[in-house]
């Protein structure tokens, strides 16, 4: 006992002179900085940049959808030459906008953004660790970001424009850079910026996975994790097996289109000249792509769900529905997403016999989809529900992950998806299941955690406000769209009005355009109540919402290190809510069994007998050390 009150205070004199021994400077505390919540901060600030840049290019071409008569000469002053004399948007810029829209919201904003900012803020401090494994790749994957950042915006502003060939950047057109004008220069920097964002992931997922695995605090087994953890980590071992592909397809694209190889081109004809490649297939590039692409799927929407799950449980004060269900889901969802990949190319062309295996391995992940559907509502049902803005969001992030995925099934029918294969059914479908929920996780987790991050409370009424107003506006948006794709509407195209058949849709849409114009100006209302709670929202307490995880149990501004002396150790699960014979309604993982007997159940006493084995593992845990 001796020993470890002895290793204790050394440990706290070793932070604390560490603390006192150095002050950084501004550039290596804010901006090249290796603390885990600064670079989250450094994630979440840049997410919400794109977001706007991605959000403003989905709006102008909605202008074009719902309105094709009308004159965009005001928009001159933003768009240039991209006005034509007309006064109409440029067709190909319109492909392109679409194009930026996608790479943006994907990859920068629902990637990057929601990854990036969650896991490098919640690992550390949920599983305990004084930071990340390696600050310094911490810090690297963060600025790879940044340059693969600066790469793709500054493509915006170039003469030719912008990548046009779709956010999936299928061969022919993005493999010839004589194609059109977006497949000159704005293509190259598309693929150069991808390649370095790639390298970001990959630094960013092995450093998420080590620090899981690594760097748990005394007690912290994989089976007392939060299920945020679980779902970053998980996201984290897909990313680092999947965006290698991507990484592959990419630099085979660079090849053909820099240095005469022809993996994805053969027999092409461009104005009547036939071009020299033979022999390779664009369908090899749709395997590769969508190798990344399907797992990209679950990529952003499981930390979403990690999010909400540990969310839905402190706001409804039970305990999470089946627990090891969830895991269990989990780890389906991430293994499945490997393995069906190509019910995205069902009109390729496709042997049937194969489609149909895809098909029915696509029809399986609605099992473990089920599951967490049902566990999110079967852990409202009853519950003491606290109806926060961050638990508004996570219970419309079940909504639209229900709606969209219930879709999803009807897609993943081959016989059917052939039908409605790009068209807006399919636009509608991962709008809400992917990039709704994802988007709505990520609200809710600023709003739950940004207490933490900034010490401060978000104005809920401007909060609640912004949630009805974007899950209406979202809805109105996407719902019309099934109908117009059943109709047989195409994706991507410029203007319906010049096909008899789809005249019809104008009024319709039109409303979509009205409402994603709506939907898009709400979000001004959480743009100025995150920043303006940041300098001058009310001053939060420790534990604002009665949570039971780590990061709570941590000063209200955390310095690098995280917990000024020792890291807390973990006796129990993180959901024991409304516990029977509980004095309160929640009780923190670092609260030992020994503490609570009035509320533990018997196989939980036979738990405060390893107490002491648990105070005593890696006691001197010098490895979490602030760096």
């Amino acid at each position: 006992m001796a020993t470890l009150e002895t290793n204790a205070a050394a440990s706290a004199a070793h932070v604390e002179e560490h603390d006192h021994h150095e002050e950084l400077s501004f550039i290596r505390k804010y901006v090249f900085s290796e603390d885990h919540k600064t670079i989250a901060k450094q994630y979440m600030f840049s997410g919400i940049f794109w977001a706007i840049i991605g959000a403003s290019l989905s709006v102008l071409f909605r202008l074009q959808l719902g309105f094709p008569n009308a004159s965009m000469e005001w928009l001159r002053p933003l768009l240039g030459n991209w006005i034509d004399e007309s006064g109409k948007l440029d067709k190909e810029f319109y492909l392109a906008m679409v194009t930026m829209h996608g790479t943006i919201m994907v990859f920068f904003v629902l990637t990057a953004g929601l990854s990036g900012t969650f896991s490098n803020f919640l690992i550390p401090l949920q599983v305990g660790a004084r930071d990340m494994a390696s600050g310094f790749l911490n810090m690297l994957s963060y600025w790879f970001f940044f340059l693969s950042s600066v790469l793709m915006f500054s493509s915006l502003f170039i003469e030719t424009g912008p990548a046009s060939g779709g956010w999936v950047i299928y061969p022919p057109l993005s493999a010839l850079p004589q194609a059109m004008s977006g497949s000159g220069l704005g293509m190259t920097l598309w693929l150069l910026s991808m390649a370095i964002f790639i390298v970001s992931q990959l630094l960013g997922g092995i450093n998420y996975i080590t620090t899981v695995i690594n760097l748990r605090t005394r007690g912290m087994s994989f089976s007392k994790m939060p299920l945020t953890i679980w779902a970053f980590l998980l996201t984290a071992i897909l990313g680092l097996i999947s965006f290698p592909v991507l990484l592959s397809a990419a630099l085979l694209l660079i090849f053909d289109r820099s240095m005469g190889t022809s993996f994805y081109l053969s027999e092409i004809y461009i104005g009547g000249e036939a071009l020299p490649n033979i022999g390779g297939s664009p369908i090899l590039f749709q395997h590769l792509f969508w190798f990344l692409g399907h797992p990209e799927v679950y990529i952003v929407l499981l930390p979403a769900l990690g999010i909400t799950s540990e969310i839905i449980a402190t706001n409804s004060r039970k305990p999470i529905f089946g627990y090891r269900a969830m895991i269990a889901s989990m780890i389906g969802i991430a293994f499945l997403a490997f393995i069906v990949w190509a019910h995205h190319m069902f009109v390729t062309g496709m042997n049937p016999f194969l489609g149909s295996i895809f098909m029915f391995l696509t029809l399986i992940i609605a099992v473990p989809s089920a599951v967490k559907a049902f566990n999110y509502i079967t852990t409202l049902w009853r519950g003491n529900i606290v109806f926060t803005p961050a638990m508004l969001f996570s219970i419309g992030l079940v909504s639209f992950f229900i709606s969209g995925g219930l879709t999803g099934i009807i897609l993943g029918n081959s016989a059917l998806d052939i039908q409605l294969h790009d068209t807006y059914f399919v636009v509608a479908h991962f709008h809400l299941v992917m990039g709704a929920a994802s988007a709505f996780g990520f609200l809710a987790g600023v709003y739950h955690w940004f207490p933490k991050f900034f010490g401060r409370m978000m104005n809920k009424t401007l909060g609640y406000i912004h949630f009805w107003f974007t899950f209406v506006g979202i809805y109105l948006v996407f719902f019309p769209m099934h109908y117009i794709g059943i109709a047989g509407f195409p994706r991507r195209y410029y203007s319906f009005t010049t096909y008899e058949a789809f005249r019809t849709f104008g009024d319709l849409n039109m409303f979509v355009s009205i409402a994603a114009i709506f939907t898009f100006t709400a979000q001004f209302l959480f743009i100025w109540n995150f920043f303006y709670s940041i300098f001058k929202g009310k001053k939060a307490p420790l534990n604002p919402w009665k949570s039971n995880t780590l990061e709570w149990t941590t000063p209200l501004h955390p310095g690098h290190g995280n917990w000024p002396g020792e890291i807390p150790a973990v006796y129990r699960w993180a959901y024991d809510y409304s516990k029977p014979g509980a004095t309160d309604d929640f009780i923190p993982q670092n609260v030992p069994y020994s503490q609570t007997p009035e509320s533990n159940l018997p196989h939980e006493n036979a738990l405060i007998a390893i107490e002491k084995e648990i105070e005593a593992q890696n006691y001197n845990d010098q490895f979490k050390q602030p760096h």
